[in-house]
């Protein structure tokens, strides 16, 4: 059995999930801003680690969380249940669609996701870690209408998506009266290309702040920037 991934002020068992605790989790659940919301809901919920990130950083009554896949479904809540916030976190098991129709009267101050990667490509014979990856288990014209549906009037959405995501996904939020108020370009190292970018959407239109920032000076040696971002979650880096 594999031991619990242990950060500052929780722990969280992933040996069911397919989608283990990556860079791109903790970057976003660090990353994006925190304005005295009174709910919250992680779309794709996976270990549970956006929910419990949030939980840990703001005051939040109401934390939602969303997973389609059982056994992620079953950790998620297990997760919650021994974390120090267990009587504000709750998790749906429900494909969104349908969480969507059955919560549209419910409308949430922060949305977040981590969702899943790459439309191309066969589903035949996939890993259930490359289901949980590829947008298929959730397209983007979906998840950006029902945050549409489900957001309040001043919400944020973020999410952190592939650089090369970016501008067809901005395209469709658009389309849906979302629009970008900030984007932080992700690089592994100064010299190295682009490779995630973390989105704050709402339904304001503002000019859009831009910023970028780099993981590594070299290997394993993190940036400055990075290190004081995820210093409040991990035990060490």
């Amino acid at each position: 059995m594999s031991k619990p991934f242990q950060f500052k002020e929780f722990s969280i068992e992933q040996d069911r999930c397919a989608m283990k605790i990556g860079t791109d989790g903790v970057l976003l659940g660090a990353w994006t801003s925190i304005q005295d919301p009174y709910s919250i809901l992680d779309i794709g919920a996976g270990t549970g680690i956006l929910a419990l990130m949030l939980a840990q950083r703001s005051d939040a009554e109401q934390i939602d969380a969303l997973e389609i896949d059982e056994n992620a479904y079953e950790q998620a809540v297990e997760n919650f249940e021994n974390s120090p916030w267990a009587d504000r976190l709750f998790c749906y098991h429900a494909a969104f669609e349908e969480f969507v129709e059955e919560m549209e009267d419910e409308k949430y101050d922060l949305i977040i996701s981590n969702p899943p990667f790459h439309s191309s490509g066969s589903s035949d014979d996939r890993s259930s870690r490359e289901v949980a990856r590829f947008q298929d288990a959730l397209p983007f014209e979906e998840l950006v209408w029902g945050v549409a549906r489900l957001l309040s009037e001043n919400g944020n959405f973020s999410l952190i998506i592939p650089k090369e995501e970016e501008e067809n996904f901005i395209g469709l939020a658009s389309e849906q009266k979302l629009y970008p108020n900030k984007i932080t370009e992700v690089k592994g190292t100064s010299s190295s290309k682009v490779k995630r970018s973390l989105i704050r959407f709402s339904f304001n239109k503002s000019e859009t702040q831009k910023s970028e920032l780099i993981l590594e000076e070299s290997r394993h040696q993190y940036t400055q920037d990075y290190q004081k971002m995820v210093a409040p979650f991990y035990l060490k880096l």
